[in-house]
């Protein structure tokens, strides 16, 4: 059905260097499996306890209920466990991610705080003038946790029931129609505004403080569409509440196999992926970054949490600290482009 809005001047976003920056990744795990990375000083390596005695800060620069949240809930008791002193998740919003993130980057570089950051932590940088770090300077990267597909629902109520149908009704709307992502800048409002523009349909965005509050308005209609992460949707698309509409991966998402991708549906080549990393404040020991970059492979490769995380979208990488840091400058070069040609800011 979508066959007609598509032409040859559409051009395909440029594609990510994703699998390029990956190749390595299996050696890589390998090579932090056979200690690669690990601590110079043997007394740390050898004893659970965590040196300093005081907690280690999992910082989420979103509300609770959110992806990052998620994720250091998940791990915060295991690796409290692994390290020997007390874990804690500190939930620090605002500023599209930037205010708990400087929390981190302005941290002791002491083991004593990590930030678990979303797919904002590449597109911040285009966004916000003056931010008062510096994302490639004053963090450390720690570990890749996953990439994974954004998806675009409807809330039940709504007459869309395919991609097509959405491009249809925003046509016939003077104003288009509104759809609703995590935040002024987020991913999500980059891949629909570079779709919307390809395929000359209007699209009105309305940015929410994190997943939780927009999952919140979605699953009760406040919002007709959303775009977001298919680990936040998942469970409301399987309950029925949200009707899936298009997925963003370059192939079909197997959590949801029977949705098609955008790049069936009139835009070849398209593709779109939200990802999770771990930072740590720049200058911390990378004895340390190794350490609980090992720890949090471990915690994630376990058969429950992989069955957990996979089963929401979620397609775990758990990297080193050298491929989230090439990783992150291809995610900052690629969403720059895109953030001028249309002009966006973090208030948009």
């Amino acid at each position: 059905m979508i066959s007609k809005y598509k032409n040859n001047h559409y051009k395909s976003m440029p594609q990510p260097t994703i699998r390029s920056l990956l190749k390595g990744l299996g050696a890589s795990l390998l090579a932090s499996s056979l200690g690669i990375g690990l601590m110079s000083s043997q007394a740390l390596a050898q004893t659970a306890a965590w040196p300093g005695g005081k907690p280690i800060r999992l910082i989420s620069p979103f509300p609770p209920g959110g992806t990052t949240d998620q994720l250091a809930r998940l791990v915060a008791q295991p690796l409290s466990q692994a390290l020997g002193t007390q874990v804690l998740v500190e939930n620090r919003p605002g500023g599209n991610g930037s205010i708990g993130t400087q929390a981190a980057a302005k941290a002791a570089p002491d083991g004593h705080t990590f930030v678990f950051v979303f797919d904002t932590h590449g597109t911040n940088p285009s966004l916000i003038p003056n931010m008062p770090f510096d994302t490639r300077n004053d963090l450390s990267p720690v570990m890749l946790i996953a990439t994974g597909a954004m998806v675009i629902v409807a809330h039940k109520s709504q007459p869309q029931r395919s991609f097509a149908d959405l491009v249809k009704s925003a046509k016939a709307s003077a104003g288009g129609v509104n759809y609703g992502t995590i935040g002024s800048g987020s991913l999500a409002q980059l891949a629909m505004t570079s779709l919307s523009s390809q395929m000359k349909f209007p699209m009105q965005h309305v940015p929410y403080k994190g997943g939780g509050p927009l999952t919140q308005d979605a699953i009760a209609g406040h919002v007709p569409v959303a775009m977001a992460t298919t680990a936040l949707f998942s469970t409301h698309i399987k309950a029925g509440t949200l009707f899936p509409l298009a997925v963003t991966s370059a192939k079909r998402d197997p959590v949801l196999p029977d949705v098609p991708t955008v790049a069936e549906q009139g835009l070849p080549g398209f593709e779109a992926l939200a990802w999770w990393g771990v930072f740590a404040p720049a200058k911390t020991p990378p004895e340390i970054i190794g350490r609980v970059n090992k720890e949090l492979a471990k915690i994630l490769s376990e058969p429950a949490a992989k069955e957990r995380l996979t089963n929401q979208g979620m397609n775990l990488t758990l990297s080193s600290p050298e491929v989230l840091g090439k990783f992150l400058d291809e995610q900052i070069g690629r969403w720059a482009k895109v953030i001028k040609e249309h002009g966006i800011t973090a208030g948009s």
